[in-house]
């Protein structure tokens, strides 16, 4: 775009020098005795030519022009303007105003008809002098306006580098919690394989072998996953704990911070967190708990609804604050949050709105696709074995907190 602008700047600019120039040779001639062919109008043509040829130094035309209007007077003060208006925008106003100086002393030394000093004694001077300002005043306007536009340029790919470190930092999250829950299913693994190669007496020898197998490949594949975190994790982090436990939290505990912080949430949940992935309910953790961080950033005192469905086909949460009055928290907003959000959400092949819903009504919303092929009740064992399918072994549909 620049480039374009360019180009037309430098077209209007040769179109201009071309008419201005045939102006002068025309006056040039014309108050000439020998006509096109007088020197006066071929001073005025090489001056045009320097005004148009660009390799040539910058000083020849403002030279030419000075010189051609000290001597000959205002038939080739056109071209004198365009070279003092070329000087003042590129920062040269005391070449210009040396320039204006000259041609009009030349013209009281040399006294020609056509003298800058008539018919007005003084009207050259407010001429040549308000071209300067204008060409200074232009200069300055390009300069601002390039300084904006590499400005923008800067804080765009600023923008674009902090998105990615933002993305980045959530793939780094994830990683985190995946190998979390990840060791602590392989523990359970390792675990259960064990009691059992304990009762290898009395299990066939290939049962026996396998179990071994299993257990060891099991113990391995912890190891492995601990090095691929320790490439992973933030060196600036907590360190890596042997004993690792999943760190799925249910989002009634977020809501029950939030309460006793004051904020008014209402939580409606409907299936058990047992129905939905891991990763999942880890997903909407984050959401749920960005949005009440936001909602208390930007409408303190306004009510929040949570609403989340953990049964299949999808997983759905979806929160809303009406208009508040903006935090009082020094805190300062990074603005990037929900990218990492909508990372987190499109790896799992879900997507994510975020967006005004109303007058000043703010929505969060995330859809993400069960896997194909899991079990209807999603259920996990834990460290005991036993299955959990929601509280007191009974699935919670609907309910209201």
């Amino acid at each position: 775009m620049s480039r374009r602008k360019g180009a037309r700047a430098a077209y209007g600019r040769a179109v201009l020098v071309v008419a201005l120039g045939a102006i002068a040779v025309q006056n040039g001639a014309s108050v000439s005795e020998g006509g096109y062919l007088a020197p006066a109008p071929v001073a005025t043509l090489l001056c045009g030519v320097a005004l148009l040829v660009r390799p040539l130094p910058w000083q020849v035309a403002p030279l030419l022009a000075t010189a051609a209007t000290s001597w000959w007077g205002w038939p080739v003060l056109p071209l004198l303007l365009v070279a003092l208006f070329d000087l003042a925008a590129h920062r040269r106003a005391r070449v210009a105003v040396t320039c204006v100086a000259a041609a009009l002393g030349g013209n009281l030394v040399t006294r020609p008809a056509t003298s800058l000093w008539t018919p007005q004694q003084y009207g050259s001077v407010v001429f040549l002098l308000l071209v300067v300002v204008g060409g200074l005043w232009l200069g300055n306007r390009r300069r601002l306006v390039a300084a904006l536009a590499a400005q923008v340029d800067h804080l765009r790919v600023e923008s674009r580098l902090r998105e990615e470190a933002a993305r980045a930092a959530e793939r780094s999250r994830i990683a985190a919690e995946m190998h979390d829950v990840l060791a602590h299913r392989l523990s359970l693994i390792a675990l259960h394989t064990g009691v059992l190669a304990t009762k290898g007496d009395t299990l066939p020898a290939p049962v026996a072998m396998r179990l071994g197998l299993l257990r060891t490949a099991s113990t391995e594949a912890l190891a492995d996953l601990r090095d691929v975190l320790g490439a992973l994790r933030d060196p600036d982090s907590a360190p890596v704990h042997a004993a690792l436990a999943p760190v799925v939290r249910d989002v009634r505990e977020l809501a029950d911070e939030a309460r006793a912080a004051g904020q008014r949430v209402e939580l409606t949940a409907d299936g058990p967190p047992e129905r939905a992935p891991t990763t999942h309910r880890l997903a909407v953790y984050r959401i749920v708990q960005e949005a009440l961080t936001n909602a208390r950033k930007h409408a303190d005192g306004a009510e929040v609804a949570v609403r989340v469905d953990y049964r299949p086909p999808a997983t759905l949460v979806e929160v809303t604050n009406a208009p508040g009055t903006p935090g009082t928290g020094s805190a300062v907003d990074s603005g990037y949050g929900l990218v990492g959000l909508r990372e987190r959400v499109t790896a799992l092949g879900g997507h994510l709105d975020a967006g005004p819903a109303g007058v000043g009504t703010w929505r969060l919303a995330a859809r993400i696709p069960h896997p194909t092929g899991t079990h209807p009740m999603g259920t996990e064992q834990n460290d005991t074995g036993q299955n959990e399918t929601g509280q007191n072994g009974t699935e919670q549909n609907g309910t209201r907190t």
